[in-house]
């Protein structure tokens, strides 16, 4: 496996980056960006194919409707889920009595039926 990848998106040649220039004298030329892989966190997450945030958004822009297509969604998902109401307690400072307070509040709590 090579340690670099070049970044994905397809202008990323033509963003005017100190980083992107090469060359010498007149022959100056913007090329895509070197993407090191010799990090764990690189190699397993999407920016191991981008350079940055702004390509990542520029690609997933202009190929929108080809990704929408690789998996298209029909109809809406549903987990089902069971909501639990508990009784919790706390304090609070009163500052008009100046001294603490307590008190006891509901919460509701939602828990998927996996758990």
């Amino acid at each position: 496996m090579s340690d670099f990848n070049w970044c994905h998106n397809p202008n990323c040649h033509k963003i005017e980056t100190q980083s992107r220039i090469r060359g010498s004298g007149d022959n100056k030329v913007l090329r895509t960006r070197k993407i090191s892989l010799n990090s764990e966190y690189i190699r397993e997450s999407i920016y191991a194919f981008f350079c940055n945030q702004n390509c990542l958004f520029q690609f997933l822009h202009k190929f929108k409707d080809e990704i929408s297509n690789i998996r298209p969604v029909k109809k809406a998902s549903e987990t089902p889920i069971k909501i639990v109401s508990e009784q919790q307690t706390g304090s609070r400072y009163n500052y008009q009595t100046n001294n603490y307070q307590d008190y006891t509040y509901n919460t509701k709590i939602i828990r998927t039926l996996n758990e």
